[in-house]
């Protein structure tokens, strides 16, 4: 995975799957954390990022997604169990099979990443400013009815 040390940040390249079904987005949560975000994780030396959605979530999820154009590039600093990050984020529209049983409700929907228990579920898109999502930037950008490309630099403001 691309992600290593430089001085006084951990940098990662991510990519993110932003699966919208009826108005509503699915999020993910890891075990213990106190907010949601999108899913997806780091790329591969050597992998596209959109190979990278593909590959995140059927690890995660066991689910074959297809990835779509890609929405924002998101230069993210941010806080994480007292490790400075600097993040740039990769973030599709992705889409599941129509046969998914994650369209079959709500959720919540559980999943994996190595030895990490995720929690999936759907929000509506329209709700998010209620909810501690992050980046925080999700909230706004998605209740937009047509997300459109953008590239956003965003600071995260206190630790996750």
């Amino acid at each position: 995975m691309i992600s290593f040390d430089a001085d006084t940040h951990r940098f990662d390249l991510r990519a993110a799957a932003v699966v919208l079904h009826e108005g509503a987005v699915l999020l993910h949560r890891i075990e213990g954390d106190p907010f949601w975000s999108v899913p997806g994780g780091r790329v591969e030396p050597g992998e596209t990022a959109a190979a990278a959605v593909v590959r995140e979530l059927q690890e995660e999820l066991a689910e074959t997604v297809h990835c779509g154009r890609m929405l924002w590039v998101v230069e993210n600093f941010f806080n994480y169990r007292g490790q400075a990050h600097h993040e740039v984020g990769l973030y599709f529209l992705a889409k599941l099979s129509e046969s998914s049983p994650l369209l079959s409700g709500p959720g919540p929907f559980m999943g994996s990443e190595g030895a990490l228990a995720l929690t999936f579920a759907w929000f509506d898109c329209a709700h998010l400013g209620e909810l501690d999502i992050r980046p925080s930037f999700l909230a706004r950008a998605l209740a937009s009815p047509e997300p459109v490309f953008e590239h956003l630099v965003h600071h995260e403001h206190g630790d996750l």
